[in-house]
């Protein structure tokens, strides 16, 4: 192999890599909404890795991007359709819920109110 097709191919592998370990890690966090219970969901995590593990030996790049493609394509099918969001995150039930004051109101923090004077 010559130096640019070496590194070409090794640009190719390191993105495929980074591809799967997104794909695993979404996968993942996805089967935390499936799963009702800590015991399932260990269960569940366990036969996703050993999915990822069956398909760890493959080397050829084309065969790898059809696998990630297959993978990506089962993973939007049996994505949960309404997710878990944490609460005071973006999209929760919680995010800006306080509304933001009328212009012309100005909030006062006095830190020192109710505190004695030690003089």
């Amino acid at each position: 192999m010559s130096g640019a097709m070496t590194a070409a191919y090794l640009a190719r592998r390191v993105a495929q890599k980074e591809k799967v370990r997104i794909l695993n890690r979404r996968a993942l966090k996805d089967t935390l909404n499936w799963a009702v219970h800590r015991h399932l969901f260990h269960q569940d995590a366990s036969d996703l890795r050993e999915k990822f593990e069956a398909n760890k030996h493959v080397e050829d790049p084309d065969t790898v991007d059809k696998m990630i493609a297959a993978g990506e394509a089962a993973y939007s099918k049996w994505r949960h359709p309404d997710p878990y969001i944490v609460p005071w995150a973006p999209g929760g039930s919680k995010f800006t819920r306080n509304p933001v004051p009328p212009s012309g109101i100005e909030i006062v923090y006095d830190y020192d109110y109710g505190r004695e004077d030690n003089d």
